[in-house]
C-alpha cells in the first residue's frame, strides 16, 4: 500500500499549489510510462483536494511534441484543449522576467544540465511561491523545490 504524498504549505498538510511538470502530464497521458500509475494517483488526489496547479506555455510545447509524435494530431490537440479549459489549471506564459530568472537558475545550477524549460518553471515557481512540484524530475529537488510523489 502507498503512504500518503508528502505535502507542505497549507494548514492541513497539502501544498497550496503544485507546479506540473511535462514528466507529470505525460505520465498521465501514457499507461505505457513508468510513472503513470503514480501521475494518475497523485492527479486524483490533486483534484479531490481542489488543488490550484500551475504550468508553463513551454511545459505544455513539451507534452504537445510528446503526444504529437506519440499518439498523434487528434490526441496533442485534445491534450490541449483539455489544458486550456480546466478552471483549476494556470497556464503561465512566460515573460522577460522569467527568462532572467532561468538564466540565473542555470548560472547557479551550472554543473547540473538543467533545461531551459525546467530554469523557467523555477524561475514561475519562485515568482508565484510555489514550493512543490509534480514531477518526476530529480532537478526540481536540486533547485530546492519539492516533489510531490507518493511513497
Amino acid at each position: 500500500m502507498r503512504s500518503a504524498p508528502r505535502r507542505t504549505e497549507r494548514l492541513g498538510g497539502e501544498p497550496a499549489s503544485l507546479f506540473v511538470d511535462s514528466g507529470g502530464w505525460i505520465a498521465l497521458a501514457s499507461v505505457r510510462d513508468q510513472h503513470h500509475s503514480e501521475a494518475d494517483s497523485l492527479f486524483r488526489i490533486a483534484a479531490t483536494l481542489r488543488l490550484p496547479l500551475l504550468t508553463t506555455n513551454l511545459v505544455v510545447a513539451e507534452v504537445h511534441r510528446f503526444l504529437l509524435h506519440r499518439a498523434g494530431i487528434a490526441i496533442a490537440a485534445r491534450a490541449l484543449d483539455r489544458l486550456e479549459s480546466s478552471p483549476r489549471i494556470t497556464l503561465e506564459f512566460i515573460r522577460p522576467e522569467h527568462h532572467r530568472g532561468a538564466r540565473e537558475w542555470l548560472a547557479r545550477l551550472g554543473d547540473h544540465p538543467v533545461s531551459y524549460t525546467d530554469a523557467v518553471s523555477f524561475a514561475v515557481m519562485t515568482a508565484r511561491r510555489c514550493r512543490t512540484a509534480l514531477s518526476f524530475d530529480r532537478h526540481f529537488q536540486i533547485a530546492g523545490f519539492e516533489l510531490w510523489r507518493s511513497g
